[in-house]
């Protein structure tokens, strides 16, 4: 299981770094309990919007990807954006 915790930690993190002008900026960091599961998304301050899209459609994107994956490790999932 947490396996599939560090995939998904990627592929967050792989998301990300296509979004933004500063790739090398992007950080995650998971923070597990037993019924869910947060991701903290570190970006510049720049980039925070090419993250979130227009009406928060990037982020809602990314969000249905991680309840996904969340649902096979019965876990509720966050994501967080942090500047």
């Amino acid at each position: 299981m947490n396996e599939l915790t560090n995939e998904l930690d990627r592929l967050i993190t792989l998301i990300a770094q296509c979004l933004v002008d500063q790739p090398n900026n992007v950080q995650t960091k998971t923070h597990n309990s037993s019924h869910t599961m947060v991701v903290e998304l570190r970006v510049a301050k720049e980039d925070v919007g090419k993250v979130i899209g227009k009406r928060g459609r990037t982020v809602n994107a990314i969000r249905t990807l991680m309840g996904a994956a969340g649902s096979k490790l019965n876990k509720h999932t966050i994501l967080e954006i942090v500047e």
